[in-house]
């Protein structure tokens, strides 16, 4: 599983496209930016250069990475990296478990999520006592499912406990007594 330190400071929104206002690649009337620099054939060198440096300059870089991952998006530059670049993320992004996504979905944020990260919401809200309804509206699901995870929460907990508790108390020593022939006596 794939821990994540280095985030940006708030993570987009479920719908958010806001961001992209912010991309140095969007062109305006003062800097004019061709959108093919970034859609280069591997073998031009100049257009991936100029991409990059574009992409070095930009407010919205890890947004941009993040965006093109979650989406599946293999193609182009995307957030600083060519299409090569990105593939072992776009492999390692199911499993990604960045805790600062989990608390800011815990705080009511609409934050994209992986499997990981949502079987860590499960768990940190179950831990802060949120109810079973707050899960659901947070994970977008019914209560139904809310309780059905927070079961599953209780089990695995208890049994956590359960084998903590078996790890830490040792079976007790008993003496063992060989029994030879005279042991059982002759019959009458």
């Amino acid at each position: 599983m794939t821990t994540t330190t280095i985030s940006p400071a708030r993570h987009r929104s479920l719908g958010d496209h806001t961001w992209q206002d912010h991309a140095v690649c969007q062109s305006t009337e003062y800097n004019a930016v061709d959108p093919e620099t970034f859609f280069p054939e591997p073998d031009e060198t100049d257009k991936i250069t100029a991409a990059k440096s574009l992409c070095g300059q930009c407010p919205v870089r890890r947004t941009c990475l993040d965006a093109a991952l979650e989406a599946g998006d293999a193609h182009g530059i995307r957030g600083g990296m060519t299409e090569e670049e990105r593939q072992p993320l776009h492999e390692k992004v199911a499993s990604r478990l960045d805790y600062s996504r989990v608390n800011e979905t815990v705080a009511g944020r609409d934050v994209h999520l992986t499997k990981a990260e949502r079987r860590a919401v499960v768990h940190a809200a179950y831990r802060h006592g949120l109810s079973e309804e707050r899960l659901a509206w947070l994970l977008k699901i019914t209560e139904e499912h809310a309780q059905k995870l927070y079961r599953e929460t209780r089990r695995a907990l208890r049994n956590r406990g359960l084998e903590q508790t078996a790890k830490t108390t040792s079976p007790p020593e008993t003496e063992v007594q060989h029994l030879d022939r005279d042991a059982f006596g002759t019959a009458a």
